[in-house]
């Protein structure tokens, strides 16, 4: 996560720590419901899921949109980057991903107006989604695009896998292989993400769109998604 200036950016790790008050460890992105229906069962079933999704799924939907958020901000381009949030909140398949989606975000910019990190109150009520959110935080803490992707992809990863250390019989070494796994996953899902088209943007994710829907429904669930 250097930037172009070769220099970690520090407040991108408070912005990717688990630390951060959105309420991460609340949802597991389907990952539940998947465990539950015998998808997703030890660390390669684990792994294949989280990288999977990151690659296939994320990148080309969220990161791909994030980018250009990012873009949108640093050129003062309100309007364009209300119209890839609102983009972006309408491509979310259930209603559990929209909430989870909605209420981190919600949080993030109740965090930055308490921080005053933005005095826009339109914008802190309009913005609908968590990478909207983390593109103003980037934003205002000047933190360059693409490391800033990088970092929103770290916190998915993390999260997933602090998810499926409770759900399964996973210890904490698989846990941190998995993570290692997903550092050269993540660097060409960002480089991905920054070649697309705006009309390449989107996703198929149909096994993560079942489980998601699934758990809405699920008997005994930990996870809010």
């Amino acid at each position: 996560m250097i930037d172009q200036n070769g220099e970690l950016p520090l407040h991108l790790l408070r912005l990717a720590s688990p630390s951060l008050p959105v309420g991460t460890f609340s949802y597991s992105r389907g990952l539940e419901a998947a465990v539950e229906a015998g998808w997703v069962t030890d660390e390669p079933a684990a792994s294949e899921w989280i990288l999977g999704t990151l690659e296939h799924s994320l990148a080309p939907l969220d990161g791909a949109l994030f980018l250009r958020m990012m873009t949108a901000l640093a050129a003062g381009d309100i309007d364009a980057l209300q119209r890839f949030d609102a983009w972006l909140a309408a491509a979310r398949e259930s209603r559990e991903l929209q909430q989870e989606d909605r209420r981190m975000a919600e949080a993030l910019l109740s965090l930055l107006k308490e921080l005053d990190a933005c005095k826009d109150e339109k914008l802190l009520t309009s913005l609908r989604t968590y990478p909207a959110a983390f593109a103003l935080a980037a934003h205002h803490w000047h933190v360059a695009p693409l490391p800033a992707l990088k970092g929103l992809f770290w916190t998915v990863v993390d999260g997933q896998v602090a998810a499926a250390l409770r759900l399964m019989r996973m210890g904490q070494t698989a846990g941190q292989r998995i993570l290692i796994a997903s550092i050269p996953v993540i660097e060409r899902s960002a480089a991905a993400a920054a070649r697309l088209g705006e009309n390449e943007i989107g996703n198929v994710s149909v096994a993560m769109a079942m489980a998601s829907a699934r758990h809405e429904t699920q008997y005994s669930r930990l996870f809010r998604s």
